[in-house]
């Protein structure tokens, strides 16, 4: 019973706490505002005084925090007779009243060059004693799609699937994306499969029909874009000859390389033979013989000579003399002078006059030096 009677009594303080303030905010407007980014939106808040509220008046705007760990930021306020539009400095000339005088009963704002950072819930509240009264609202501030980009995945022949992909790199989704054929008979393949959700057409086993120019339209709710793409369906390439012409390099190739070793293999032979038969002419030279050897055959010479014109009588006379019976060998002419034997004592020397008479025939002997060399 207790409990009833303070509950009848809190609502009879609240009753009486209206009558006695005449503030009231007559903006029925929504209470949430979808923009696009780059747009101005107005946020409606409009009051009316009653001859109660005596008070000054204070309007005061805020962008109310996420999270309620976190304070509201005052976007712009009207106090004393004047207003402070630069009281938020991430929205610094971009927030205004609507209205050069608050006082008369408007106290709407205007936000211009929306970004996606200004997207909240604002609140307009409006005090002049004893009256307080505020009003929410929710602005949302979408991205428009950007232009997107169309292209043709994989290749674009005949007998194959040929995908047309479309995407754009901004905008707040959901995005919508729809293709058209704007050429010939401005119909899509009627084997064509659209996703309007990722953006692609898939044209299954594509003929020549299928080129042509399409258009493809990125949408959301608060703007669109569109890109064109010129398709051309090519026949297929002739597999024969590219695998042909691919043979035929592959052999080239092999041969160029065969000829190189080739080539290079005979060098390498060439300068081994000229190698060897240099070493096989220095083998086979005879070595160059002595003067001993030379000065022997001559004198062996001379004395052939010598007999040889000598006629029978005098041949008696010459074999007397052992000097000229006996071919010196090798071994006495390399020795020193001093050592070679004397003639006998007892030979007969003849003078040139008598063998002249004799019938003998005049020899130059060379003459030798004493290692037996011919001077």
């Amino acid at each position: 019973m207790e409990h009833s009677t303070a509950r009848i009594c809190c609502l009879l303080l609240t009753l009486l706490a209206g009558l006695a303030s005449g503030l009231e905010i007559t903006t029925t407007g929504p209470s949430s505002i979808e923009k696009a980014s780059g747009q101005s939106v107005k946020l409606e808040c409009q009051f009316t005084l009653a001859s109660e509220d005596t008070g000054p008046l204070d309007i005061e705007w805020s962008l109310m925090a996420s999270d309620n760990q976190q304070e509201d930021k005052v976007v712009i306020l009207y106090s004393g007779d004047r207003a402070y539009e630069d009281y938020y400095e991430p929205m610094r000339g971009r927030v205004h009243f609507n209205s050069a005088d608050p006082k008369n009963g408007d106290a709407s704002i205007n936000l211009t060059g929306l970004k996606s950072s200004d997207s909240g819930t604002y609140q307009c509240k409006v005090k002049k004693a004893p009256g307080i009264r505020s009003r929410k609202m929710l602005l949302i501030v979408m991205v428009k799609p950007s232009k997107p980009r169309c292209h043709a995945d994989g290749p674009t022949e005949e007998g194959k699937d040929v995908v047309l992909k479309c995407m754009s790199s901004d905008g707040t989704q959901p995005l919508k994306y729809t293709w058209e054929k704007t050429s010939d008979n401005k119909l899509l393949p009627a084997s064509a499969v659209m996703d309007p959700m990722s953006g692609t057409i898939n044209v299954k086993n594509a003929s020549a029909s299928a080129s042509g120019t399409y258009v493809c339209t990125a949408t959301n709710r608060v703007g669109s874009d569109q890109c064109i793409l010129h398709l051309k369906v090519t026949p297929p390439p002739n597999n024969g000859g590219v695998i042909a012409a691919a043979v035929i390099s592959v052999l080239l190739i092999l041969i160029i390389i065969a000829v190189i070793l080739f080539c290079c293999y005979r060098s390498r032979n060439r300068k081994k033979y000229e190698k060897e038969i240099c070493n096989e002419i220095r083998e086979d030279v005879p070595p160059p013989k002595s003067r001993v050897s030379t000065a022997h055959s001559f004198t062996m010479g001379s004395q052939r000579s010598s007999l040889g014109s000598m006629s029978p009588s005098n041949l008696h006379e010459y074999a007397l003399k052992p000097q000229y019976n006996k071919i010196p060998s090798s071994e006495e002419y390399e020795k020193p002078p001093s050592h070679v034997p004397l003639p006998p004592p007892n030979s007969t020397k003849m003078a040139g006059p008598n063998l002249s008479r004799m019938g003998a025939v005049p020899v130059m002997i060379p003459a030798q030096n004493r290692d037996g060399s011919i001077v």
